[in-house]
């Protein structure tokens, strides 16, 4: 039944015996096991300074990105969150990820294609080593 649950065997023991002593009250949910760090008032204040935009917060474009939201948070709010943790403060309070349903009309089609063809190529790393090695750390190269 653990394996099935994907959880540890102590896990279904210890539901267990809380469900014999006191019944499905036992294993309700309590809730969350942390407050959240920002709370329905000062997210009200983050949604505010998202609303002046990233150039109002010294970035150079126009871009909110999650990394931008959690340094943002930071610095106006002196609360450490993760970028998972940001995202997920987002989407509970009902944002979602924008991405752009067509490409700009100032694309090049052209400069993008001999860049592709011409640059790209140099940049990108090879797949494969050009030359045998050796997989351990301390021996030189086997063949």
């Amino acid at each position: 039944m653990a394996h099935d649950l994907r959880v540890s065997v102590r896990s279904v023991q210890r539901w267990r015996r809380a469900w014999s002593q006191n019944g499905p009250r036992a294993l309700a949910s309590k809730g969350p096991a942390s407050l959240p760090l920002l709370s329905d008032e000062l997210f009200a204040v983050l949604e505010r300074e998202l609303a002046k935009g990233p150039v109002a917060h010294g970035w150079p474009d126009q871009t909110w990105t999650l990394s931008r939201i959690k340094t943002l948070i930071g610095r106006r709010f002196h609360k450490s969150y993760t970028v998972q943790g940001v995202a997920a403060l987002l989407k509970r309070h009902g944002w979602s990820c924008q991405v752009p349903a067509r490409r700009a009309l100032e694309r090049d089609e052209a400069a993008v294609a001999g860049w592709v063809k011409e640059t790209w190529p140099s940049v990108e790393e090879p797949w494969r080593r050009s030359t045998p090695g050796s997989s351990s750390r301390t021996k030189p190269d086997s063949r």
